[in-house]
């Protein structure tokens, strides 16, 4: 169940209403909210709900270990263990096969191969998301942030389902203290959430979908059939997409959890108008940014260690963040790349003081992410080096067609503009009277449908994650 799709219109139908009619009563109303996000979750396979349970009732119950316990080394013990759980959790599902399969081939070249257990496990939607949200909650109570909730409203932070499957990351002090008021309908963000959901829409369906099929999936599944001019175009079309695609998946989740009277943080804020990698990484998937910082880069020491520990802190940090997207090279590659390329930033603002100019930094960080985007998108290193071998290789533009061309440029060239006349014209549209936006949301609905091809709608890239 995604949310571009008649069985999400029908269960949001029945599960908003309901929302608003026991906002008043907050126990009732976090049951039922509770109940719809493992409705939501066992959609898609209902054997992961205990996993998602377990990891909620085993979190909890070190929150409160540490919560309940003055002496510091046990506090610590509590909390390595329930981290070791949540990365325990993410080592079965996510990277065991990776780690057996390549063990397995080092052994072999070496000639000392043996025969290691195989298990064919499946991945669980949003694993990744909902692990880091329990470690959030875990952390933030060992840092005395906040104490340990009812398990009602700890089992919803993590299994809300607007953002349960795929992001942002909700913090556990952000979250909680929501749940301590009681919500009022008619205090909810009608306007806002619905302008979002329609933003999410289009962006997804209409941009992200579209330049799937004209010319990344095409491209990217034979690389050899194209040359250089339709290969260029794919690359930039896929870090357009991923863009839409994932920024129209945190929209629609901020929007519907704003209809139900709740707030997330924002996720993105114009990614290809930066102008450093540190920048973009600033802009781009804000919530997993903060979390890596506030989890990761500053307990190794951050910045305040020397320069060369600062450095190896920065490159083990997106490194580790490359690992996180996925069990393949591509993804460690693409980490790899982008913590290199980030110590080098670095260095170089200490040694020189030249900058170059806005437009030459833009185009640079848009141009890095995109092509290192590639082993990110490509199901293993050798069909990267193809794609990327084609750029060498003269050929056709086949696929230079108005409208893919014209949506690269809308979604990368737009963020460049200034934001301060498009963010008043998403006031002046969130301040429109409910009939009107309904409406608007009715119209947006059926044009977006339009453009829906007979299988459907494709899973949101970052479901995989």
């Amino acid at each position: 169940m995604i949310f571009p799709t008649i069985e999400f219109c029908l269960f949001f139908l029945v599960v908003l209403p309901v929302s608003w009619a026991l906002m008043g009563r907050p126990a009732p109303w976090k049951l039922f909210l509770l109940g719809a996000s493992y409705f939501f979750y066992a959609s898609a396979d209902w054997k992961f709900v205990f996993l998602l349970g377990g990891v909620t009732l085993g979190n909890h119950l070190f929150a409160r270990l540490i919560h309940r316990s003055d002496d510091p080394r046990r506090r610590k013990q509590f909390i390595a263990a329930a981290v070791t759980l949540d990365i325990g959790v993410l080592a079965v599902f996510k990277y065991y096969g990776f780690f057996v399969e390549e063990l397995t081939g080092a052994l072999d070249g070496i000639g000392m191969g043996a025969p290691l257990p195989v298990l064919q496990i499946a991945l669980p939607i949003g694993v990744s998301f909902f692990t880091f949200q329990a470690i959030s909650y875990v952390m933030d109570v060992y840092r005395r942030h906040l104490a340990p909730p009812s398990v009602l409203d700890a089992a919803l932070y993590i299994s809300f389902f607007p953002q349960l499957v795929a992001g942002p990351i909700v913090r556990a002090t952000e979250f909680l203290p929501q749940l301590t008021r009681p919500r009022d309908p008619g205090r909810v963000a009608v306007g806002a959430g619905i302008m979002l959901i329609v933003i999410g829409l289009v962006k997804k369906v209409a941009i992200a979908d579209t330049l799937a099929r004209e010319v990344v999936d095409p491209v990217f599944a034979v690389p050899e059939a194209y040359g250089s001019a339709d290969v260029l175009l794919a690359i930039y079309a896929y870090a357009a997409q991923i863009y839409c695609d994932f920024s129209g998946y945190t929209d629609m989740a901020i929007g519907v959890a704003l209809l139900m009277g709740l707030s997330f943080p924002k996720n993105f804020d114009r990614p290809y108008s930066a102008k450093s990698l540190q920048e973009f990484w600033q802009r781009w998937h804000m919530t997993l940014s903060r979390f890596l910082r506030d989890y990761l880069y500053i307990p190794l020491g951050g910045n305040r260690a020397s320069r060369p520990r600062a450095a190896v802190n920065l490159w083990v940090t997106m490194v580790l963040c490359g690992v996180w997207h996925g069990a393949a090279w591509g993804f460690i590659v693409f980490g790899i790349l982008h913590g290199t390329f980030m110590v080098m930033e670095r260095e170089a603002k200490f040694r020189f003081s030249w900058r170059p100019p806005s437009w030459l930094a833009c185009g640079f960080v848009v141009s890095f992410f995109a092509f290192t985007l590639v082993p990110f998108r490509t199901p293993d290193l050798a069909t990267a080096g193809a794609v990327l071998a084609q750029l060498a290789q003269e050929g056709a533009a086949t696929l230079w067609n108005p409208v893919p061309v014209l949506m690269v440029l809308l979604v990368i060239g737009g963020q460049m503009l200034p934001p301060r006349p498009i963010d008043a014209l998403r006031l002046r549209v969130a301040n429109l009277p409910v009939p009107a936006l309904a409406g608007g949301l009715a119209v947006s609905i059926m044009i977006v449908a339009a453009t829906i091809p007979s299988q459907g709608v494709p899973p949101f890239i970052y479901f995989q994650f």
